[in-house]
């Protein structure tokens, strides 16, 4: 993109160049299923990320430097295994709202059981980065919503009775940070947004730790357990059949 001055000089607008540039990481299916995969919130090794998009390793690595270089991932090592993740949340929304812009004319049908049974699982319950999406994040955010603890309006926001509630089920909020306390962030499976932000992600880690929910398979899907049936029914009128 160039702007045009009145002496009929033009210089390129460095946010365009930004842009085009952000944008041409983004457009290589090995790097968008790299950047699909990290949104479980956990750090891969390059060979798992390889076997997961179905190329050789030589070629996972330059992929991943171009990430890296990118400012999408951050890197670190612990000997000679070398280990990335999403750079920070602000990076997994922007992944996980492309996605959502996408999903409407993306109809991939599985090739198999095993895919078709691992695409209902995702659809079901899964992670995105590290707050809970699918049938699951919104049946939670629709349970926040109905008892008057969130409210969506004018976008996500805890109401008071809202930051009452997770002092009370022992759910911390680290508010030090500049990240929004509740955001509305799209799924893409249920074209409705589910809770993130702070808040999002302490609940999901607390569901985690406490045993509410499993990960199963090796991707970001979930399962809610009994005890997690129990405790979302108590706590926020979540309905079992709601959760399956």
């Amino acid at each position: 993109m160039f702007v045009f001055h009145a002496g009929g000089m033009t210089t390129r607008d460095p946010q365009a160049t930004s842009l085009a540039r952000l944008a041409a990481l983004f457009a290589d299916e090995t790097r968008a299923a790299c950047l699909l995969a990290l949104l479980d919130g956990r750090a891969w090794t390059a060979g798992e990320l390889a076997r997961h998009a179905g190329v050789a390793a030589s070629t996972l690595s330059e992929h991943l430097g171009r990430l890296v270089a990118g400012g999408l991932l951050a890197e670190e090592r612990q000997g000679r295994h070398r280990y990335v993740r999403l750079a920070d949340a602000r990076v997994a929304q922007l992944v996980e709202d492309l996605a959502a812009q996408a999903a409407p004319g993306t109809v991939v049908r599985p090739r198999n059981l095993r895919e078709s049974s691992a695409g209902s699982a995702m659809a079901r319950g899964r992670t995105c980065y590290d707050h809970l999406a699918g049938r699951l994040g919104i049946a939670v955010t629709d349970g926040l919503t109905a008892r008057g603890l969130l409210q969506q309006e004018t976008g996500f926001a805890l109401t008071d009775a809202g930051l009452a509630w997770f002092e009370s089920a022992g759910i911390g909020l680290d508010r030090r940070g500049r990240r929004p306390l509740a955001r509305a962030c799209l799924d893409w499976t249920e074209r409705r947004p589910h809770l993130a932000g702070v808040a999002g992600a302490a609940l999901c880690r607390h569901a985690l730790e406490t045993g509410w929910c499993v990960r199963i398979g090796s991707e970001r899907a979930v399962k809610v357990t009994a005890a997690g049936e129990r405790a979302l029914f108590d706590l926020l009128g979540v309905e079992a059949a709601a959760l399956r």
